[in-house]
């Protein structure tokens, strides 16, 4: 499925050759890949036009079926999921310290490079990693960009008791699970009417569940803001504690409007995160079965992906949105 069109706000049927594996590359055949809003935003122009045409996807889990010349800590045959973030420099100073979701030649999965609505995809083996066992694939799949990209924003969160979720979709259900494993009070701020997220939240674990229109019963010591509404950054700034943080843990996000310097006086911090690291990834991938995080999927065929897309445009999706691609 091809994006053949910048903001065409679908995807096409396209057939392709079987791509090969280069040097410190895999074929992975995929087996399920997760429909983030970053692919929405992709699709819908809302993002500057990465490389067109482009197969989105980038929360990909498959098995190896070729490797290229230097991979030494794959297999064929190993189960492996593909992230956001698929190629970084190496050399540059963000990358020599452990902070290669900032180089300025990174490369995207998804984005620019082709990703995971397809039968096959080829990956830079260094962003491959093995998919923890207990899960189905398209359990998996949400891990690796609701998973990743929101376990980096929860650590940006700090370590404060009152965590607030503001959008709960894929990466709060996810995030509500660890922070309830690590004894925090998980407030969850849902669109105003959506029942059924405030229910799963609830379900999960969350101490309280409403509308993004509600203050909370108690300040919060963070917040993280995944649904992406720039209008919202005042609003969780208006429910902290003084010290607080601000987490803005989208790619996109409406702009931010103006707001009375109060709410960020006390020394509020807002703050953004940004793709993630390879450090990241191991370590919530360690962490998941241990908690352990249980995804809730709405899976589709390949072939409905835009049908997929318009559910997660619309707000039909409880959970995360998968697309099953092969067995």
């Amino acid at each position: 499925m091809v994006l053949a069109a910048a903001g065409a706000g679908r995807l096409d049927v396209c057939e392709r050759e079987k791509p090969i594996a280069l040097p410190g590359e895999v074929v992975v055949r995929v087996r399920a890949c997760g429909v983030c809003r970053t692919d929405l935003h992709i699709v819908d122009g809302e993002l500057p036009a990465g490389d067109i045409p482009i197969v989105p996807g980038h929360e990909i889990v498959g098995v190896v079926d070729q490797l290229g010349d230097g991979v030494p800590d794959l297999a064929v045959g190993d189960r492996v999921g593909i992230p956001w973030l698929g190629y970084s420099c190496g050399e540059c100073g963000f990358c020599r310290e452990g902070r290669e979701n900032l180089c300025r030649l990174a490369r995207f999965t998804g984005y620019t490079i082709d990703g995971g609505y397809a039968e096959y995809t080829v990956a830079d083996a260094r962003y491959a990693f093995k998919v923890p066992d207990g899960y189905s694939d398209a359990e998996a799949a949400p891990l690796f960009c609701a998973g990743l990209i929101g376990y980096r924003a929860y650590r940006m969160a700090g370590q404060g008791k009152r965590l607030g979720l503001y959008g709960f979709g894929a990466a709060a259900h996810v995030i509500a699970q660890v922070a309830v494993h690590d004894q925090r009070e998980v407030y969850a701020f849902t669109s105003p009417g959506d029942d059924a997220a405030q229910q799963l939240a609830r379900d999960l674990g969350c101490v309280w569940a409403s509308a993004s229109t509600e203050a909370p019963p108690e300040l919060l010591d963070a917040a993280i803001l995944f649904a992406p509404a720039g209008s919202l950054v005042p609003e969780a700034l208006a429910h902290l504690v003084p010290g607080g943080t601000v987490v803005c843990a989208g790619i996109h996000m409406s702009d931010i409007p103006s707001f009375p310097y109060h709410l960020l006086w006390d020394e509020r911090i807002v703050r953004s995160v940004a793709n993630l690291t390879r450090q990241d990834a191991l370590e919530f991938l360690a962490l998941a079965p241990k908690v352990p995080v249980k995804t809730r999927v709405q899976t589709y065929d390949l072939a409905d992906a835009n049908r997929a897309l318009a559910d997660l445009r619309e707000g039909r999706v409880n959970g995360a949105a998968v697309l099953k691609i092969g067995e």
